[in-house]
């Protein structure tokens, strides 16, 4: 049967600064990503949750990332949508889950303007945002499939809402083809490359 995608957050749910805060200190920052990097690698290792089966546990050393890059904590201008449409996300097995398509994130990469769409789970059990997405480095430096990001829920008065792309992971799909994961949407595919994040699990 196929296992369904666990909380990628449950992992890597890491607070490293507040979201009213102001920006880090460039080494305690890349200090701080080091130890979460770490202390993923050990979930992937020794948890029960993890998503690398045994045979690929016993030969796991740990994940590959960009380093990290304070140029890509960017603040986005977010809104929200007043009446959250429910949408489907079609999965990796070609089933669909439902989400509610929150609102939109604004942003630059560089000179160039983005958006990313925002989610959130349909079921209502979820507290952080989702944004699934694609990016020039899929299928070369990163995962073919794209990569996830999360996001805290924006205070109701924010207009403001911190994309740490240096926490951009893969999908359980990227390790394990028994995961069933959502796909990036169409509005979702970024055609600038994101150097932040996870890298490819496989070379």
């Amino acid at each position: 049967m196929i296992k369904k995608i666990a909380l990628a957050a449950a992992i890597i749910g890491i607070v490293l600064y507040s979201i009213n805060g102001s920006r880090p200190d460039s080494g305690a920052y890349a200090a701080q990503m080091r130890k979460a990097r770490g202390e993923k690698n050990r979930s992937f290792r020794e948890s029960a949750q993890s998503p690398l089966s045994e045979a690929q546990k016993a030969q796991f050393d740990s994940l590959k990332y960009y380093p990290a890059d304070l140029a890509l904590v960017v603040e986005a201008t977010v809104s929200r949508n007043a009446a959250p449409d429910t949408t489907l996300l079609q999965m990796s097995d070609n089933r669909a889950e439902k989400y509610l398509r929150w609102g939109q994130a604004k942003f630059r990469i560089g000179t160039q303007a983005q958006q990313l769409a925002l989610y959130l789970k349909a079921d209502g059990k979820d507290s952080t945002l989702f944004i699934p997405f694609t990016d020039a480095t899929n299928g070369r430096e990163t995962y073919g499939g794209g990569r996830y990001l999360d996001a805290a829920l924006p205070e109701p008065d924010a207009t403001e809402i911190k994309l740490d792309f240096n926490q951009a992971y893969n999908p359980y799909c990227a390790y394990n083809n028994d995961y069933s994961c959502p796909v990036p949407p169409a509005e979702n595919r970024l055609d600038v490359p994101i150097a932040a994040g996870e890298k490819s699990f496989h070379e």
